[in-house]
C-alpha cells in the first residue's frame, strides 16, 4: 500500500477490526453488482469509496430523467448513457484507483454461470425476482456469498445468503419462486428516494463485512425496514431441507 492509499484509507486503517491487512484485502477483492440502479448506486460508490479494488456493474437499462430522484450514481448530464457507463464515470470520479468492468447486459443463467465464480462476494440490486432466483442460483453453485436487497414504495428488505454457512438458506428457501411473489416496479408503486440508500449502503457495509471478516453478517436474517415508521424487524431465516436450489449444497460450519 503506497503513501497516497495511507492516507485515503485512514480512517478505515485506524479501525482495529479492519487495519492495514484488512484494507489490502479489500484492495484485492471483486465485487459483482448486478443493477445499476436505485441500490445499485449507493451500494457501488460505497465499495468504490472503501478500496475494493474491481467492481464488476451488470445492467442493461439506460438513464433516464425519472431515475435521478433516487439513483444518485447518476446525472442529468449523462441522460441517455448506459447506466454501467454512467457508474463507471461515477465511481471512478470518487476512486480513480478502483477498476470498474461495466457490462450492458442483462444477468440471465448462462452469464452468471462466468461472471459469479470470479467474485469474492455479489450484490443482488436487481428489481425483479426472475433475476435474483438465477442470482441466488449462480451463488449457490459457485459458493459465493450473496447480499440481496429489494425496496419499494415506503419498505425495504436485506439479507445475506450464504450457503457455506451452516443452517444458512439461500434466497429460494426464503422466497420460493413457485410462492407466487409479484414483481412491483418503482413506475407504477413509486419509492421513497432515501429508502434505496439505506438498503444499499447496508449491503455494502454486509459485502465489507464478508470480505475483510468482521463482525456478524446478516446471514440467516432478515432485515425488513419500515421507512415511515424508520423501524427494523428482523426475522429469523433457516434452510429450507426441501429446496431445490441449496439441499444439496454441504456447509463448513
Amino acid at each position: 500500500m503506497n503513501d497516497t492509499q495511507l492516507l485515503r484509507y485512514s480512517r478505515h486503517i485506524l479501525l482495529d477490526e479492519i487495519g492495514i491487512e484488512g484494507q489490502a484485502r479489500l484492495l484485492e477483492t471483486h465485487v459483482l453488482v448486478i443493477g445499476a440502479g436505485g441500490l445499485g448506486s449507493p451500494a457501488a460508490m460505497y465499495l468504490a469509496a472503501s478500496g475494493v479494488g474491481h467492481i464488476t456493474l451488470v445492467d442493461d437499462d439506460m438513464v433516464d430523467l425519472t431515475n435521478l430522484q433516487r439513483q444518485t450514481m447518476h446525472t442529468s448530464g449523462r441522460i441517455g448513457m448506459a447506466k454501467v457507463e454512467s457508474g463507471r464515470v461515477a465511481l471512478r470520479e470518487i476512486n480513480p484507483e478502483v477498476k470498474v468492468t461495466a457490462l450492458c447486459e442483462r444477468a440471465d443463467e448462462e452469464r452468471l454461470r462466468d461472471l459469479v465464480p470470479t467474485a469474492s462476494v455479489v450484490l443482488d440490486c436487481s428489481d425483479n425476482f426472475a433475476t435474483r432466483h438465477a442470482v441466488n442460483r449462480a451463488c449457490v453453485a459457485a459458493g459465493v456469498p450473496l447480499v440481496a436487497g429489494a425496496a419499494i414504495r415506503f419498505d425495504g428488505q436485506l439479507s445475506v445468503f450464504d450457503t457455506g454457512r451452516a443452517d444458512c438458506p439461500c434466497y429460494a428457501c426464503v422466497f420460493p419462486e413457485n410462492s407466487g411473489f409479484e414483481d412491483l416496479a418503482c413506475s407504477t408503486m413509486g419509492v421513497f428516494a432515501p429508502l434505496v440508500g439505506i438498503v444499499g449502503a447496508v449491503q455494502a457495509a454486509e459485502a465489507l463485512k464478508l470480505i475483510v471478516g468482521i463482525g456478524t453478517p446478516l446471514a440467516g436474517r432478515l432485515l425488513l425496514l419500515d421507512g415511515r415508521a424508520m423501524e427494523w424487524t428482523e426475522i429469523k431465516a433457516a434452510r429450507d431441507p426441501a429446496c431445490t436450489v441449496c439441499a444439496e449444497r454441504p456447509a463448513h460450519a
